[in-house]
């Protein structure tokens, strides 16, 4: 669904006043799909979610109070390019993602710091397909896909968080709420939701303001010192979103997910050891 198919949707929906502020609500993302296959069936270097990491020399697989973590994903950003349509991801290169093989790691004390990597390399001239260390639990070991690209775009699930001056009636809001119901389907919302960029598919509260203060070490939301930080909590931005999948054999928690977020600032550096990792669920 591109924006204009989006702009019609919002008239369909009775919303045509709220047009003013799809700017702030509709983000470009790119929806990763996944199809399993053995590890064999991939090229080095080839995205995908699960299996064996293709890591260049000097990277190590990461490990968390004395167990590897698990593998979730690699992502080549010639494979994204195409789909970037706010062109925010660097233009080559790859991104690897690892997370607590535990699950302990929920991203909310600054001590759950390295319970999460994010490798980003830009030279892949000298990848190797990785062995799993002989401690990694089998159910932390997940299973290997493929994945296919698409763009998406996104709407946001707090519309007073995007808006600087929020004007909308309880009647506006509902029939928003309504919208995001059935956006961009009913269909979809059975669907597995993995995605780069984008409003994330939150299962609990916002996330930013959280990712904002944890990651300073502020554990009192009152403090003056919390007030000034919360302030810029919109600059964090979703970097990856993982589903509950059991194409790839991934459960998180209750039907959860895990959220890899980074500053708009981090993100343009291509400061990917900056970023902050969240797990929700119901």
């Amino acid at each position: 669904m591109n924006k204009n198919e989006v702009e019609a949707v919002f008239k369909a929906a009775g919303l045509t006043r709220l047009l003013k502020d799809l700017d702030a609500l509709a983000k470009p993302s790119i929806r990763l799909s996944t199809n399993s296959a053995v590890e064999e069936a991939f090229a080095i270097g080839t995205s995908k979610v699960g299996g064996l990491p293709d890591l260049p020399t000097g990277i190590t697989w990461p490990d968390w109070k004395g167990t590897p973590q698990s593998f979730i994903a690699q992502v080549r950003m010639e494979d994204a390019q195409e789909y970037d349509i706010t062109k925010v991801l660097p233009t080559n290169g790859m991104l690897w993602f690892f997370y607590d093989a535990k699950q302990e790691t929920y991203g909310e004390n600054l001590e759950d710091k390295g319970g999460w990597q994010v490798f980003f390399h830009e030279d892949l001239t000298h990848l190797q397909r990785a062995n799993a260390p002989a401690s990694l639990p089998q159910s932390s070991h997940f299973q290997s896909c493929g994945i296919s690209f698409t763009s998406e775009i996104t709407l946001s699930q707090y519309p007073k968080l995007e808006i600087v001056s929020f004007d909308w009636t309880e009647e506006e809001q509902k029939k928003y709420e309504d919208l995001l119901a059935t956006f961009p389907s009913k269909e979809d919302h059975g669907q597995v939701h993995h995605r780069l960029l984008g409003n994330p598919d939150t299962i609990q509260d916002d996330m930013r303001v959280q990712c904002q203060l944890v990651s300073h070490g502020i554990k009192d939301e009152t403090s003056p010192q919390a007030t000034e930080l919360a302030k810029n909590a919109n600059e964090w931005q979703l970097l990856l979103q993982i589903d509950t999948d059991e194409e790839a054999s991934m459960v998180w928690a209750n039907n959860g997910m895990l959220y890899y977020w980074i500053t708009a600032t981090d993100l343009h550096k291509k400061h990917f050891e900056n970023t902050w990792m969240v797990l929700q669920s119901e």
